[in-house]
């Protein structure tokens, strides 16, 4: 399947969770769809990258080492994806990597998810925890951005600072997991 081919299949792709693991299954099936489903995902002002962003996810979810060699491409990205239905997706995935890197489980991850790459999600989570956009994004960049915060000393105090200042402003389920957070914060003093 060439990249042309594989965006047009996506336009097939909806919210249902039967369609985005219909062709997470294809990508996973066809790793050599990877990389042309990125180079999708970051045409970041073409509304099909959405699309994309919401089967990678779901690959991401099945299998979270087929991101292995791609996480150059990937982590050099993220920080351009600006449509909130493809924002959403990429944080998961953010918050997928760092609980895999931080976990008690066996993961390749481990091994190959450098400085640089933690850096860069480092980044943007934060880009996304103090831009206006839905909760889901910022949801997901908290709890990556506290795991990130055992090894990087200066996230978790910069967490909490922002959590606390936007707490009574912003949404409930936003409150709901910034008290789980800042909850865990105070007990990892």
């Amino acid at each position: 399947m060439t990249k042309d081919q594989l965006y047009n299949e996506l336009n097939y792709v909806n919210h249902s969770r039967e369609k985005r693991l219909k062709y997470a299954n294809l990508v996973i099936d066809n790793p050599e769809l990877i990389q042309p489903l990125l180079d999708i995902l970051f045409e970041v002002d073409d509304k099909i990258s959405c699309r994309a962003a919401w089967v990678f996810e779901f690959m991401c979810s099945e299998k979270l080492d087929e991101i292995i060699p791609h996480l150059n491409y990937f982590t050099e990205n993220i920080s351009k994806v600006h449509l909130e239905p493809a924002m959403r997706p990429v944080a998961k995935i953010c918050e997928l990597l760092a609980t895999a890197y931080y976990g008690k489980d066996d993961s390749k991850v481990k091994s190959h998810l450098t400085q640089v790459h933690k850096e860069r999600i480092i980044e943007a989570c934060f880009d996304w925890m103090i831009n206006d956009i839905k909760v889901a994004p910022k949801a997901y960049s908290m709890n990556a951005l506290f795991l990130l915060g055992k090894e990087f000393d200066w996230v978790r105090p910069e967490l909490k600072i922002i959590l606390e200042r936007d707490f009574t402003s912003q949404s409930a389920a936003f409150k709901a997991r910034a008290r789980h957070i800042l909850k865990k914060l105070s007990k990892s003093k």
